[in-house]
């Protein structure tokens, strides 16, 4: 299978070549961005720059400007890649919220260096402008002034500017003498198309390969068997275990060796980023994400109600939508992989009554559609509680995230489940100047450590507010993570440390 990036030289004041910025492409005749989504074409990008073209061939020992919009700088990808080799280009779309901001800090403290694409001048971008170490300006949509304002306003902090959409010698003339840092564009080059070639890998070992990724304590024999058995595979992890991202001395020549170097995280990120593109091909990502989720779900939910193996309820969720994924019946795609007789049955719905795989599924499935009253009823004759479902359903769907991103994060920052809460309140808060604020707000959700709430006035983030709620039992104080207005009102986040006093959705 022939894989295909783009890339465009970024050039110095002396016309030497610095970096290049890598651009997904779908393939050979389209040297244009063809609308994919965001995330998912630099995660593709990526993929296919570590395990089919090789870094080193592609790069020749300079630094890559990769796209990232929000998810992927709150997702953790960056992490397969050393900050000596990436440079962050946040999009301009990105909306420069609290989230953000805190991303954004966390990744100029790893060491990694941030750009701003498309850098037009806008006070609520200033704070992530100045984490930046380069702000890039399209010539030809910023008014010279403009341009002149943005060299004279960045520069003198630190922050090196980069000429983007230079056409003409003209252009990159008065560039040149306006005091740019670096130039991107036609003049110089056009993206330029490269090939790789990554061989196919089975999708149903890619299956068995991901099982053994995500247990708890792989089994690095069987792992070297499953790699071992797919050219494809063999030849992805060869290139990324010996690939500058290591900087080894000695070159790694033997799966088994390359197992034993990268150890359990490193098996994990780079099964992840071998194994997902292939079986999401063709296919809708959500397939793929959904029977993450269901499988960590259905393991969570094993373990609560005391069921043995919980392992093999995870097993169970992931091979529930199989058939989906490879294209054949589900009894044949569950014999082709040797599922458990128990698994089988309950995916087949042919367990007999009282089936404890059975009811693990039949909750999960139930949970999904919304169909909370039935969940919870079968749940409980299980002993387990409305409330550990819920809580058992948001870390899995953040545990697939985790799987999906390779990321970094190792906790969930929302540990406690958000209710839908009906309900009003007032929060006081102080002006920098010392003046005390109170605001009027609506609950639309709340947890034992946060609150979302509406409001017709904005309370700047980080402000720290005090919430007094009585009729809800709600107090405390708190601080605002984010600030967003939308059709006409102030949606606000707020997270409570010391927790918001709120018993739960019975108080509503």
């Amino acid at each position: 299978m022939d894989v295909f990036i783009a890339r465009q030289p970024i050039l110095d004041r002396q016309r030497q070549l610095c970096a290049y910025e890598l651009l997904f492409r779908a393939d050979a005749g389209q040297n244009a961005f063809d609308g994919v989504d965001g995330a998912a074409a630099t995660t593709r990008l990526i993929a296919n720059a570590l395990l089919a073209t090789g870094l080193e061939s592609l790069l020749g020992g300079k630094k890559a400007f990769i796209n990232f919009d929000r998810s992927l700088l709150l997702g953790g990808l960056h992490s397969v890649l050393p900050p000596e080799v990436l440079v962050i280009e946040v999009l301009e779309t990105v909306d420069p919220d609290s989230e953000v901001l805190a991303a954004c800090q966390k990744l100029c403290e790893q060491g990694y260096a941030l750009a701003m694409d498309d850098f037009v001048p806008d006070p609520r971008f200033e704070p992530l402008a100045r984490l930046a170490r380069l702000i890039k300006v399209d010539l030809r949509a910023t008014a010279r002034p403009d341009q002149e304002r943005i060299l004279r306003k960045y520069q003198p902090l630190g922050i090196e500017v980069l000429a983007e959409k230079v056409e003409t010698q003209e252009e990159f003339q008065w560039a040149l003498d306006a005091g740019y840092n670096y130039f991107q564009g036609y003049f110089f080059a056009r993206p330029e198309m490269v090939r790789g070639r990554r061989i196919p890998a089975s999708k149903l070992t890619c299956i068995r390969l991901l099982t053994e990724a995500q247990q708890t304590e792989p089994d690095f024999e069987r792992f070297e068997k499953l790699v071992s058995g797919d050219v494809s595979l063999s030849y992805s992890l060869l290139i990324y275990v010996n690939s500058a991202l290591f900087s080894r001395a000695n070159e790694i020549r033997s799966i088994r060796q390359a197992i034993a170097v990268l150890g359990q995280d490193g098996i994990r990120h780079w099964a992840v980023l071998a194994a997902l593109p292939m079986m999401a091909k063709d296919k809708p990502g959500e397939l793929v994400t959904l029977s993450l989720v269901r499988a960590r779900f259905c393991e969570r939910i094993a373990g609560l109600a005391g069921v043995p193996h919980p392992d093999r309820a995870f097993l169970m969720g992931l091979f529930s939508l199989l058939d989906g994924l490879i294209d054949l019946p589900l009894r044949e795609a569950l014999a082709k992989v040797h599922a458990d007789p128990a698994i089988t049955d309950a995916l087949t719905e042919t367990a007999p009554p009282g089936g404890r795989y059975g009811d693990v599924y039949q909750i999960a499935r139930r949970y999904e559609a919304g169909d909370w009253d039935a969940a919870a009823a079968r749940a409980a004759t299980s002993g387990i509680k409305a409330s550990q479902l819920a809580e058992a359903y948001a870390e899995s769907a953040f545990w697939a995230q985790q799987a999906l991103h390779a990321t970094s994060r190792k906790t969930n920052v929302r540990r406690h489940v958000r209710y839908a809460a009906a309900g009003e309140l007032r929060l006081r808060w102080q002006e920098p100047g010392g003046r005390e604020r109170a605001v009027p707000a609506t609950i639309m959700n709340a947890s034992a450590e946060g609150l979302q709430v509406q409001a017709s006035e904005a309370i700047p983030v980080r402000a720290c507010v005090t919430c007094q709620g009585p009729k809800l039992r709600i107090s405390g104080r708190g601080t605002v993570r984010y600030c967003t207005f939308v059709k006409g009102k102030y949606l606000i986040g707020i997270e409570f440390r010391g927790g918001t006093g709120w018993p739960g959705p019975a108080a509503m």
